[in-house]
């Protein structure tokens, strides 16, 4: 683990989370970066644009980008139902939102219950996982959502002061 990453997990710990699904899997990122969560509406769709951006909404009079996580991450064929969501995010300034399966809870991790990510090799980007965080019998991916939406490949968010 880097030592950039070791803070990054470091500042993470004693702050809560918010839970969400994707397929099978549990993830979790900083609550402080939602702003709120809302039911999946149709978008406007956005001519070029990648497939993981599902589109915009018009919220409030600001025009949210819309980032479907399960096409993001290659997890198979979106289904919207009644427990679909969209989470929407303040990132950098910026407002987006992002569509999960569905959220589950609020979750306060202490720092032994984050676990640094697994290196997988140089074919997979890990650089947007914070860790592992442990809950009895559950087990949440730590995302850094900042760094995710700030990649290059989402482009959703200029690149941010290290």
């Amino acid at each position: 683990m880097t030592a950039a990453r070791a803070q990054s997990a470091d500042e993470m710990t004693g702050n809560e989370f918010l839970a969400f699904t994707l397929g099978q899997e549990e993830y979790g990122i900083d609550i402080l970066r939602v702003q709120e969560i809302r039911v999946y509406e149709p978008v406007t769709r956005i001519a070029n644009a990648p497939d993981f951006i599902k589109g915009v909404v018009n919220l409030r009079g600001i025009i949210v980008p819309i980032v479907d996580m399960r096409i993001k991450f290659n997890l198979g064929t979106p289904t919207y139902d009644q427990f679909t969501v969209v989470i929407i995010l303040n990132i950098a300034c910026r407002i987006m939102g992002m569509v999960v399966d569905s959220v589950s809870d609020v979750t306060t991790l202490t720092t032994e219950q984050v676990k640094p990510p697994p290196e997988m090799g140089t074919r997979f980007d890990n650089d947007y996982l914070i860790g592992l965080g442990t809950l009895d019998q559950r087990m949440l991916i730590l995302m850094d959502i900042d760094k995710l939406m700030s990649s290059n490949e989402m482009g959703l968010v200029g690149k941010m002061a290290a």
